[in-house]
């Protein structure tokens, strides 16, 4: 863990990823006084779980010399969290299907408050609270990474659903007819996330005799949506055809959340908003054909305000909550 300088209580923020795990430590202000990023890409549920612990324990003892603590702890998690049973379901993690991560947490915090949410939700939080859905009671985080999700804000209060599921959208079905291979992570997550768009590329790749592009001089099975947006700001034709797919996808999406919750914003994060940002004048043309009409002229489409880290922003604002609370 990185030494710094902390002289007084502060807000423990971790935002879980399928590939890494952010560790900040803010002031009550929202100031970052520190961050660390870890790898978890290979690691398993329990491993994951013993990082994030590791992680507290040891801050704890750095502070602890300094006369100082955690005054609150907040937590970002993939997939969903159920509150009532302190678990977590995140595919993207092995064996993450009901982790019992609340009850890990509190072995090693104690006393120190600790509030657990998913990431969508997390984005959204972040953005009302130090990025662009500040003073916003209506409004959407459209997160695309790994999967697809939203965090959905109604009258100022996040829309969770009976069970915590509520802003699946990698789920929206936008095509007929359905395919088994849509039943993992849904047809919208199927071709326009971050995995969706390396495999469509694969796709358009096989499907084209003596494709010369861009994308012929990487390995078949290592293309990634990094290399597909790179390709794309090349001129490469099986690139333009992908992104071009996924503007598509993007902006029914888009326009049925439009129609449904008449947002004042629609803030677009995740990593590949990102290299995707460009794009949003053109997906909000797509959603435009879609969407209710006076709904669309009176919403923003616009880029996160904090990037990567909305977050842990938002795991930050958890622990400011709930410490409040």
């Amino acid at each position: 863990m990185q030494n710094a300088k902390l002289d007084f209580m502060g807000l423990l923020a971790f935002d879980l990823g399928g590939t890494k795990l952010a560790t900040v430590f803010f002031n009550s202000e929202g100031q970052i006084l520190f961050k660390e990023i870890a790898e978890v890409r290979k690691s398993k549920g329990g491993d994951v779980g013993a990082l994030i612990c590791n992680n507290i324990t040891s801050l704890m003892e750095v502070l602890s010399l300094r006369g100082d603590k955690i005054e609150s702890i907040g937590i970002c998690v993939p997939g969903i969290y159920h509150e009532k049973e302190g678990t977590v379901w995140a595919p993207n993690i092995p064996g993450w299907y009901e982790y019992p991560l609340m009850r890990e947490i509190v072995k090693v915090a104690g006393e120190i408050p600790v509030k657990i949410d998913s990431d969508r939700a997390c984005c959204m939080l972040g953005e009302v609270w130090k990025g662009n859905a500040k003073n916003s009671k209506d409004a959407i985080f459209f997160t695309v990474g790994t999967g697809i999700g939203a965090g959905i804000l109604i009258n100022s209060q996040i829309l969770r659903g009976t069970h915590d599921i509520a802003g699946a959208i990698g789920w929206m079905a936008l095509q007929t007819p359905f395919l088994e291979q849509y039943s993992d992570c849904g047809f919208l997550e199927e071709f326009a996330s971050g995995e969706g768009i390396a495999k469509l590329a694969r796709k358009y790749i096989s499907g084209k005799k003596n494709y010369s592009g861009k994308l012929k001089d990487i390995s078949f099975e290592e293309i990634t949506s990094r290399d597909v947006f790179s390709a794309y700001e090349s001129g490469d034709k099986i690139a333009e055809k992908v992104i071009n797919k996924c503007i598509e996808l993007w902006g029914m999406a888009t326009a049925n959340l439009v129609s449904l919750f008449n947002p004042e914003k629609i803030i677009f994060g995740g990593g590949i908003f990102g290299p995707a940002i460009p794009l949003i004048p053109k997906i909000k043309e797509e959603a435009s054909k879609w969407a209710q009409p006076i709904s669309i002229k009176q919403v923003s489409f616009e880029p996160s305000g904090l990037g990567t880290d909305a977050g842990v922003f938002g795991a930050g604002f958890l622990a400011l909550k709930n410490l409040k609370q």
